[in-house]
């Protein structure tokens, strides 16, 4: 089958590499010249070896990246569905743009995959309509689906195998063909939805419910605080009863899918509650960190933090919407102390690189800051001289660190885990102070 899949990001080269490697026609079609290019080098944007190999083996059976769409027996949409936080609704452009130019390409008989996650009603709503500009009617003249990707970033090419799909077309025809399309690619179960609705439904229903999970951990943590007792302690035995599964607290929610995902459910009904309130409490820990800190060193304006970990979670290379970086912005927004020289500086408008309350140091062993946005430094930068050092992602880099190592260069020996990853009485025995949320 020639295969034409639009959006060739993170998942939608993933998905081509797929559908290549199993001996489909695939042409990975993206406007973004330079990504094109790469991987027409063979250079795909990934620091995921795994994924790397399997992209490269693509590339050897025929896989053809492409910055034109071309007609094909089936196009599949893998674009970005941004959150917009102004009108608090998700940013369909993109999908909206790829279902314009499915449409100058669409014939009848065709099928249409949309992947994107997307709020309830989008694939038989707004993107059925843009696809219907091509005089062809969804359902009569071309076959309509959703197959909402369900993949953890790190672990992408065992999940897009193996892991279940569901499918859900406009009508029953639809749903076949869509099934008939992934059955032989997939190892995990196929479920049939009833409709695109309830398909588009689904996968943000399994991202709510992690993310609710989540915030029930972490208020957990709050509270077991309050009461002066270690959280991890309380879980692991609440654990032992046969009906709790609680989670395990952090510094927040990161990536893509968690922070932005339960808002789509909300995007035509008022009746969000337990969902926003998760939202809030995950989204409200780093203010937690920030006070279980300011609880050692005393006031934040004037010290200096090395953040270790600006990657959303462990051993991944994604920034999107990472704890990490949102507690270095928190870090960032502490005034200057009075008649400091940072304070000067602020005032100033000057920039010196501490021109705020707090000196942060940010550090990630895979996120790649190529541009220099982040501004990441080495580790040994990160640490010299910090008044405290905070995990903010469980790297095994981190896990792995010599606390004795760490204690030459800090200033102050304490070190707040907000993952509780590193080996707590090392660092206690090395001299530290050692917090964990």
């Amino acid at each position: 089958m020639k295969i034409c899949v639009h959006g060739i990001g993170y998942i939608g080269l993933a998905t081509a590499a797929l559908f290549a490697n199993a001996g489909h026609d695939v042409v990975g079609y993206d406007p973004n010249e330079r990504l094109v290019s790469e991987l027409r080098s063979g250079n795909p944007r990934t620091t995921e070896e795994e994924l790397r190999t399997f992209v490269l083996d693509a590339l050897d059976n025929g896989f053809e990246p492409a910055d034109e769409p071309v007609e094909a027996d089936c196009h599949l949409v893998c674009v970005p569905t941004p959150y917009d936080e102004e009108s608090q609704m998700a940013d369909l452009a993109y999908v909206e743009a790829a279902g314009r130019t499915v449409a100058e390409y669409l014939r009848p008989g065709d099928l249409v995959i949309l992947e994107s996650t997307v709020p309830p009603g989008t694939t038989e709503g707004a993107f059925a309509s843009v696809l219907e500009t091509s005089g062809l009617t969804a359902g009569e003249d071309f076959a309509l689906a959703h197959c909402p990707e369900m993949v953890l970033p790190g672990n992408i090419t065992y999940e897009i195998v193996h892991n279940d799909r569901i499918i859900g077309g406009i009508d029953t025809a639809s749903t076949d063909r869509a099934v008939a399309l992934y059955e032989p690619l997939v190892e995990g179960a196929i479920h049939r939805a009833p409709d695109a609705t309830t398909a588009e439904f689904v996968k943000l229903t399994q991202n709510a419910y992690r993310d609710v999970n989540i915030a029930f951990a972490n208020e957990l943590a709050r509270v077991a605080h309050d009461y002066g007792i270690r959280s991890r302690d309380a879980i692991a035995l609440a654990n032992v009863h046969p009906r709790v599964d609680v989670l395990q607290p952090g510094p927040g929610v990161g990536g893509h899918c968690l922070p932005i995902d339960p808002w789509f459910l909300g995007q035509s009904s008022d009746s969000l509650d337990i969902i926003e309130s998760a939202r809030r409490i995950n989204e409200g820990m780093v203010d937690f960190v920030a006070e279980l800190l300011e609880g050692e060193v005393g006031p934040l304006a004037g010290t200096s933090v090395a953040v270790l970990g600006v990657a959303y979670k462990g051993n991944v290379d994604d920034s999107r919407h990472s704890p990490g970086l949102r507690f270095a912005d928190l870090l960032r927004a502490v005034p200057a102390a009075a008649g400091t020289e940072a304070e000067a500086t602020a005032t100033d408008g000057g920039q010196t690189g501490h021109d705020t309350g707090v000196d942060v140091r940010l550090h990630d062993p895979y996120v790649d800051d190529h541009d220099g946005s982040l501004g990441l430094v080495g580790l040994k930068d990160a640490l010299r001289d910090a008044d405290a050092v905070v995990v903010t992602a469980a790297h095994d880099a981190y896990r792995d660190l010599n606390p004795k190592m760490v204690r030459e260069l800090v200033s102050r020996p304490l070190v707040v885990d907000t993952l509780s990853c590193l080996d707590a009485n090392a660092w206690r025995d090395a001299g530290f102070d050692y917090v964990e949320v």
